[in-house]
């Protein structure tokens, strides 16, 4: 048995990693990125920048973000404090789950990662005070590229845990684009071309 398991999502091409962990009175370990690993589960990306952010209080809502053209990125994210439901969107034109959702629980208990593919859009929402998020990208971050969804958005509604009328967020975050906005653009991604 490896030491991670894959773990096939709703949506195409995203999946739950789940890493072995060893625990006793002490607390546990274990590790959370061997690139041969991934590569015996069928997953080659080549990370190449590691971010962290950190997120004060229970209801902040960070996303959901993308990056556009050839600048988009995969990403491989976690909780190393606190939990979150963690969304993802296929934004993929022609892909069978185009337009489709689905969320996860990652908190420093379960251990689980998440990767994220290029052409989805990502956000989270914190469910406890004190969350620490870490994330690998396979693309660096491009300012000229950043892109997003607002999370309210009425034509996918997202069943957030909590008020999203009372969400911590950012003004950048408050007024992105609409998933109807993001489909009529010309520059949006095309299934099987990213």
């Amino acid at each position: 048995m490896g030491k991670i398991k894959k773990i096939e999502t709703t949506l195409k091409d995203a999946y739950i990693i789940e890493p072995t962990v060893f625990g006793d009175h002490r607390g546990f370990f274990t590790e959370s990125y061997a690139k041969a690993d991934f590569q015996d589960i069928g997953l080659t990306y080549d990370f190449i920048q590691d971010n962290h952010s950190f997120s004060a209080q229970a209801g902040v809502v960070r996303g959901l973000h993308f990056q556009i053209g050839q600048k988009a990125q995969t990403k491989l994210v976690r909780v190393a404090t606190g939990a979150l439901l963690d969304v993802i969107v296929d934004l993929r034109k022609g892909s069978p789950t185009y337009g489709k959702w689905e969320a996860f629980i990652l908190s420093e208990s379960n251990h689980r990662q998440l990767l994220v593919p290029k052409g989805f859009a990502h956000g989270f929402m914190t469910l406890t005070d004190n969350v620490h998020f870490l994330y690998k990208c396979d693309g660096y971050y491009a300012p000229e590229a950043d892109s997003g969804i607002t999370f309210k958005d009425d034509t996918l509604q997202i069943n957030w845990p909590l008020d999203i009328t009372k969400a911590v967020t950012s003004e950048k975050d408050a007024n992105q684009q609409s998933f109807l906005e993001y489909d009529k653009r010309k520059d949006a991604f095309i299934y099987g071309e990213i």
